[in-house]
Parts: C-alpha cells; sequence; structure tokens
C-alpha cells in the first residue's frame, strides 16, 4: 500500500513535469551509470593489490600498477561527471515542476473563496504552498538520482561480494541485513503517521508564530510575554514533546544501525582469523582480505543513503497530501450563463451560515437590505455575525442556507470579474504593500492615470499625508524610513476604493484603528466616497452610523432591531443599551475613574 502512494506521488509530480519529466527518466539513467562507474576504482584497487603480492618482493615486476592506477582514476572522474549530467538534467526538470505546482495551487486558491484563507490560517498555507513545493525539488532534483544509485550499488555490491571470495561476500551481508532491520524501526511505514504529526506540529507552530508576530504591539503595550499567546507556546511546547518523544523512540534502533553497518570490518576480520586459523596462511586470503575492508565502506556510504532517503520519500507523501488537501477544496462555481445585477442594491434574504467544523450558527436566518444609494450600518458585539455577513455579500463564502442578491441577482448567478467590479471593500486591518503609494493604489485600477489618483487621494482626505511624503504618491512604503500610521494607512486603503468607483462599498470597521484626529479625516472620506453609492458600514464606533439610513442590530447571527438612529434610541432596547454604553467609554475622564 505504501508503495502504491509512493509511485501516485511520483507520478503526480511526474505530471506537473510535462514535457521535462523526460529529463528525469535520463537523471536517473546516468545515475545508474554513475554508480557502476564510481565502484570501478575499486576493482582497479583490487588489481593493484592483487599484484604487488604476487611480485612480492620484487616489485620491479609489476607492470600493471600505473595502467590500474590511471583507470582508477579515469572511473572516478567519468562517474563525477555522468553524475553532474544526471543532476543537471535532474535540476531543469524539478524547478519546472516546481514552478507549475506552485503556479496550479496558486491558480487554484485564486478560485477559492476568500474566508478559506482565515480558516486554514495565513502560516499554514504560507507553509504548504512553499514548503511542499520545495519538498518536491528535493526530491526530483537529489533525492530521485541518489535513489537511483543507491538502488543499483547494493545489487552490484553484492554481485562484486560474491564474485571475488563468497565467503567474505556472505559476511559482509550478516551486518548489512541486521542494520536494515533496525533501520526500518526508524524509517519503515509505521513510520509515516509519526511523519504526519512532526509536520502537523510544524503546520501549527507556524501557523501560531504569524498570529503572534501579529499581535507583538499588543503583546508589547500591555508588556506580556510570549506565555501570554497561549496557543503559541502550546504549539511550541506539543512540538517540543513530540521531538523528544521521536527521538528517544529512535535511539535504541539508531544506536543499533549505526554500529551495526560500521561493524563489517570486524565481521571480515573474524572471518579472516578463522580462515587463516583452519587453513594456515594463503595468498587470496590475505588478497581478499585487503579488498574487502578498502570496498566495505562503500557499503555504510550507500546504507545511510537508503536510510535518510526513505526519511525524505516520507516527507514528499506527506508533502502530497497537504498540497491536494488544497486542490480538493471547492472553488466557487461559476454559473454557466452569469447574469449581470440591474441597479446596486443589496439583500440578505433568510441566510444562515456556519464557519467549517462548526456546528453553531454564524448567521441565522438573516435578513437584511440596503437600496440603491442607501447607507446602512450593521453594529453588534463581538462574534454577533457583523463581518460574516458582509463576507457573504462580497461572496468570501457562500451562504448555507438563503440568498445574497446584488442589484436583483443572486451572487452564485453573477461572474466572479461583474461581482468584483460591482464591490470595493476596505477591510478593517487594510494592508499596504511595500511599493510606491501610486502602486497600491493602482491594485484597484491599473490603467489610473496620475490625475485619477491625486483626484481619489483628494476625495479620501489624503493629500496631508501625500505632501510630507518624500516623493509623493512615488514614495515606496518602507523606504529610508517611511512608514505610515494605522489611520492614515486605512485613509490610503479608501483612496483605493474611492479610485475603483465600484457601486457598493463595505466598510468593515473601516476606522477601527484611527485615532481621534484622524478619525475627522476618516469621516471625511467614507463621506466624499459614499456619494451616489451603496454602503454597507459595520462599526464597533456607534458615532459612525448615527447618520446612516437604516441601522441593523444584530446578535447571535439574528437581526434584533432594526431603524434609524433616533428611533432606536427611543425604543430603548439592545442599540439603545449599546448607545448608553459607547457614551459612557468617550466622556469616560481620567480624574473621574476614583
Amino acid at each position: 500500500m505504501k508503495k502504491d502512494q509512493k509511485s501516485s506521488a511520483l507520478s503526480k509530480l511526474l505530471y506537473y513535469a510535462g514535457s521535462f519529466k523526460t529529463l528525469t527518466f535520463i537523471s536517473l539513467f546516468l545515475s545508474v551509470i554513475s554508480a557502476i562507474l564510481s565502484l570501478m576504482p575499486y576493482v582497479c584497487l583490487w588489481r593493484i593489490i592483487r599484484e604487488v603480492l604476487e611480485v612480492y618482493p620484487d616489485f620491479g615486476k609489476a607492470a600493471d600498477i600505473v595502467k590500474n592506477g590511471w583507470a582508477a582514476v579515469f572511473y572516478a572522474l567519468a562517474a563525477l561527471l555522468v553524475y553532474f549530467a544526471a543532476l543537471m538534467c535532474s535540476h531543469l526538470s524539478a524547478f519546472c515542476t516546481a514552478g507549475n505546482m506552485k503556479r496550479a495551487l496558486l491558480k487554484h486558491i485564486a478560485g477559492l473563496p476568500i474566508g478559506f484563507a482565515d480558516e486554514m490560517g495565513s502560516g499554514t498555507l504560507r507553509r504548504i504552498v512553499t514548503e511542499t513545493t520545495a519538498a518536491s525539488e528535493t526530491l526530483l532534483a537529489h533525492n530521485l538520482p541518489d535513489m537511483a544509485g543507491a538502488v543499483t550499488t547494493p545489487i552490484v555490491l553484492i554481485i562484486m561480494l560474491f564474485i571475488f571470495d563468497w565467503h567474505f561476500g556472505l559476511i559482509c551481508l550478516i551486518p548489512v541485513i541486521l542494520s536494515f532491520a533496525a533501520m526500518m524501526k526508524m524509517a519503515g511505514p509505521g513510520m509515516q503517521e509519526d511523519m504526519r504529526a512532526y509536520q502537523d506540529a510544524l503546520e501549527k507552530m507556524s501557523s501560531e508564530a504569524v498570529e503572534y508576530v501579529r499581535g507583538v504591539p499588543v503583546v508589547k503595550t500591555f508588556s506580556q510575554t510570549v506565555f501570554s499567546f497561549h496557543r503559541f507556546k502550546k504549539s511550541i511546547d506539543d512540538y517540543g514533546e513530540f521531538c523528544i518523544h521521536y527521538t528517544k523512540m529512535s535511539r535504541k534502533p539508531m544506536m543499533l544501525f549505526t554500529v551495526l553497518i560500521n561493524s563489517i570490518f570486524a565481521f571480515i576480520l573474524c572471518l579472516t582469523l578463522f580462515l587463516t586459523g583452519r587453513q594456515g596462511y594463503e595468498h587470496d586470503i590475505l588478497l581478499n582480505f585487503l579488498f574487502y575492508v578498502i570496498f566495505t565502506p562503500a557499503i555504510v556510504t550507500t546504507m545511510n543513503r537508503v536510510m535518510f532517503m526513505s526519511e525524505n520519500n516520507m516527507l514528499i507523501n506527506d508533502a502530497m497530501t497537504r498540497f491536494e488537501s488544497i486542490l480538493n477544496l471547492e472553488p466557487l462555481k461559476e454559473p454557466e450563463n452569469p447574469v449581470s445585477p440591474h441597479g446596486s442594491g443589496v439583500e440578505l434574504k433568510n441566510v444562515s451560515f456556519s464557519y467549517s467544523g462548526s456546528n453553531l450558527k454564524a448567521l441565522d436566518n438573516l435578513t437584511l437590505h440596503a437600496g440603491k444609494n442607501e447607507v446602512i450600518a450593521i453594529v453588534g458585539a463581538s462574534g454577533s455575525g457583523k463581518t460574516t455577513a458582509a463576507g457573504l455579500i462580497s461572496r468570501f463564502y457562500d451562504a448555507d442556507e438563503g440568498s445574497v442578491i446584488i442589484g436583483g441577482v443572486n451572487v452564485k448567478e453573477m461572474s466572479k470579474a461583474d461581482l468584483m467590479d460591482k464591490i470595493a471593500y476596505v477591510f478593517q486591518d487594510s494592508r499596504l504593500l511595500k511599493r510606491s503609494i501610486a502602486d497600491n493604489l493602482r491594485i484597484a485600477k491599473p490603467g489610473a492615470s496620475d490625475d485619477d489618483l491625486i483626484a481619489a487621494l483628494k476625495k479620501a482626505q489624503c493629500m496631508d499625508i501625500i505632501e510630507r511624503l518624500p516623493d509623493g504618491i512615488n514614495t515606496v512604503l518602507g523606504s529610508h524610513g517611511t512608514y505610515l500610521s494605522g489611520g492614515e494607512q486605512q485613509r490610503i486603503a479608501i483612496a483605493r476604493a474611492c479610485l475603483k468607483d465600484a457601486d457598493i462599498i463595505v466598510l468593515d470597521e473601516a476606522s477601527a484603528f484611527a485615532d481621534p484626529e484622524c478619525e475627522i479625516q476618516v469621516q471625511k472620506a467614507f463621506s466624499e466616497m459614499s456619494k451616489d453609492k451603496t454602503v454597507i458600514m459595520i462599526a464597533h464606533r456607534l458615532s459612525t452610523v448615527k447618520n446612516a439610513d437604516r441601522i441593523y442590530v444584530l446578535e447571535d447571527g439574528r437581526v434584533e432591531e432594526e431603524d434609524r438612529h433616533e428611533e432606536l434610541l427611543k425604543a430603548g432596547g439592545l442599540y439603545a443599551d449599546m448607545w448608553e454604553e459607547y457614551q459612557t467609554v468617550v466622556n469616560w475622564k481620567v480624574g473621574e475613574s476614583a
């Protein structure tokens, strides 16, 4: 079964190699030839030893020592050159395969719901994209040619061992067989599950490390340590415990393998003493003893290569499993006959949604409506489903039940291009690329002129930022100490949305990182970009939504209240309590805390 899985993994890799897979087969053939050539110097050395012993003590009669010496050099150089050619072929195929795999994976990811990255974790996703392709490159570039050589070498070794003297050949096989049995304790088929657990531990630790780094500002602000991130620390502890457990489990087999594979000389010596004790000194016994003492280190090298290659095979099998786990995810289904929306109204009708692996409903029979050029706000406590609702509008996920309608058309019946053109999304934590301001803006509209960029920046109240930057809109963020605050980055993100000029604007906590001074600019930017647009605002700061045409108050994924700000306050329900609490926080002063 394991063999079938390995063959399957290799066949999939060769599929991504395309026409370059021919180079892989050529590299395997050349590696076999190189392995055979690399053993020939030992034959030449055996001939030299034999001739020396035959002419002893009159070494002047030795006529073929130089010829056999040069033959050994020739075979060694030929083996090296052929192996170099094998690696050239394997590397070309490996680079092509890794590139094709990465392109195929990224293309598939581009078609998946955007929300899947949040569920999987950016650290896990990054590791699969980078390390899976790296593992495939290592296998094709190095491991496969080495494997071909490692398989060829023992076969030729066994033939040569028995050709020269079957007694010595047989005695050499004993420690080889025993060491192979010890090796299978560490790298046999049963280790595949341990390898999967090891990779899971690495993957989890990588994902938690990314989240920890993102939270470093909070950790430092409150003078916390790594121990404040319990999941990160636990992932490190779990990884450490697994490594210690596996190391202890492999300690005895590894010691036994090392002792046995390096004890071939002792077996040869014992046989030599036994033969000379029984037959007396013989020329052939001494010749074979010297030859096998010189020859057997090649067996040790080969067995070590086999051991490490078996581990590499498990790595690539696990890597391909993870690679396929993403490829097996269903992309967003494109309609066969897409329908274009008419207008910019947005409606969620009886929508229910649960995240993957969760039994709880993030949204439960949710219904809300935003008419053309209307501004609605969605508020509620953390976990009430605000961001989830916004994600469904942009089709970051597909609803489990109900329908999401834009311009009278279900988003599932719209083409992805139409949907993306229709919506501009400003995230809570808008990240800018380490490129120029202009490059960051042109993500929304690649063909935009500099005048278009300036107009969008003015609408987003960003000119004060641009005027203080050394190169204006051509300033590269992160260069020469040029950085923007959270509120300034948010305004640039708003300018990007203004440049896109979409009919529908979704603002997901877009002022969350703005300081009080910057928030005024952000609110002005909202007012400018909202003209003649359908706007859906998600906010914790209730002051930003009080002028909305309609406010939806969510709790546990359901709409508990909906109306304008004044009417909700008069009703004295959940929103009124939230507003009172918000006002208490806003009006709080240090001097009054006592």
